[in-house]
């Protein structure tokens, strides 16, 4: 192909200077036609290639694999949806929420759900046996035993014929705390065995949501511990130390009657699970400002913490407990004055919080043997919160404890610095 001379000399009005006003055009030149049809023909290749790729891709999408495939999608799709309904137990708005996905997951016409009190959600037609439900279910209740009823059982029809229904129990451990009921034309084999499955899977997550509750409930309890420890002990001995000043100095009495106060507030607060780190460092310094009270010198503490961290949430008196653990079975027994370092780090997503003493130290067996329940010791507060940091962040966050006799005691906890679901 020859190289296009050059363009003529043009005028700012478009024209030829040189041939007196006659316009000239690319398209006079003889290489210009070629090089236009290869490029149209390199654009129109590309549009082509584009749009089968993009065709293809819109078929691949729509068609999301084999009938096989879709349908196992679109049942863990519903099962997963229902699921998050009903973490929170059987209640009216979880139970309308899943009975949607529920019903689509088996084809029938209608579905309701139960407790052993009354209809908690129905979705679909037939809602004229509504009223009806729980005396039809009475049976399935009391005994927990799936019922087949036919049209003539349940004594009503719709405009495309009668009903026939399937209802099955929904158990929670021995206990029948509900019912999935199903109804459509007919009550086949296939509708009965797909409604039992239904109606266990739902006892499933009925059984989650009371688990979860009892965890709750047992941390609640674990901290009521933790206070019941804190009474009898710590109470009686901060209140003689601050007897002791009365006479004496009776400003620091004052002052110690403060933080007295402060303390006990802090400690049998009644709402929340969870704290800052920043309050629970607060609630140590009163603590140690009583104990101190009572062994003068002979504790000596020093901290070094990183201000990136006071923020972070962690279960309330998680950290108290294994300051006081380092007083009393520590520093306490050991003879001549004791030091206790505490320190909160920034370790990446986590903080580390450290609690070390000097003192007399534990047989790492004995101490392995207590955290595991074998027996109660001397060290509950320990295994109380060891537990509850494995119950909220799981097993590998229980605390990593560092002993010998007479080697001193060295504990550490890591916690998430993120916790959306915990709030202080």
């Amino acid at each position: 192909m020859s190289i296009p001379e050059p363009w003529p000399e043009r005028s700012l009005n478009g024209y030829d200077a040189a041939t007196n006003g006659t316009r000239r055009y690319a398209g006079h030149h003889a290489g210009f036609p070629l090089l236009t049809a290869a490029a149209v023909a390199v654009i129109v290749l590309a549009i082509a290639v584009v749009v089968g790729v993009g065709i293809k891709l819109l078929r691949s999408f729509r068609e999301l694999g084999t009938d096989a495939e879709r349908a196992t999608y679109n049942t863990l799709h519903a099962a997963s949806s229902a699921g998050q309904h009903l973490r929170t137990g059987l209640n009216p708005a979880g139970a309308a929420k899943a009975s949607r996905q529920l019903r689509n997951l088996l084809g029938c016409d209608a579905l309701a759900i139960t407790d052993t009190a009354g209809v908690l959600a129905w979705d679909g037609a037939a809602e004229e046996l509504k009223p009806r439900l729980m005396e039809l279910a009475a049976d399935v209740l009391l005994g927990g035993r799936t019922a087949v009823l036919q049209a003539r059982d349940l004594g009503t029809g719709h405009a495309s014929g009668s009903f026939a229904a399937v209802i099955a129990p929904v158990r929670a451990g021995s206990r029948v705390v509900g019912v999935v009921a199903v109804f459509a034309p007919a009550a086949g084999a296939g509708l009965v065995r797909a409604t039992s499955e239904v109606a266990d899977w739902v006892a499933v997550q009925v059984e989650l949501a009371e688990l979860d509750a009892s965890r709750t409930l047992l941390m609640e309890a674990e901290v009521r511990a933790l206070r019941a420890q804190i009474s009898p002990h710590f109470i009686y001995n901060s209140l003689n130390a601050i007897a002791s000043f009365i006479n004496t100095d009776p400003e620091r009495a004052r002052e110690l009657v403060v933080e007295f106060a402060d303390f006990t507030r802090y400690s049998f607060r009644r709402h929340g699970d969870f704290t800052t780190l920043a309050e629970e460092l607060r609630c140590i310094d009163r603590y140690l400002l009583l104990e101190r009270a009572r062994f003068g010198d002979r504790v000596q503490v020093s901290l070094r913490i990183a201000p990136e961290v006071l923020s972070t949430v962690i279960p309330f008196l998680s950290l108290q407990p294994l300051v006081e653990n380092a007083v009393r079975h520590g520093l306490e027994a050991k003879e001549g004055a004791g030091h206790i370092t505490i320190t909160a780090n920034d370790s990446g997503a986590f903080a580390e919080v450290t609690i070390e003493d000097d003192g007399v130290g534990m047989d790492p067996a004995q101490l392995q043997s207590m955290l595991a329940g074998h027996h109660d010791g001397d060290h509950v507060g320990l295994r109380n919160v060891d537990a509850r940091l494995r119950q909220v962040y799981g097993d590998q966050h229980g605390l990593v404890i560092e002993t010998a006799p007479g080697e001193g005691t060295l504990i550490t906890m890591r916690v998430p610095k993120s916790q959306p679901g915990h709030d202080a």
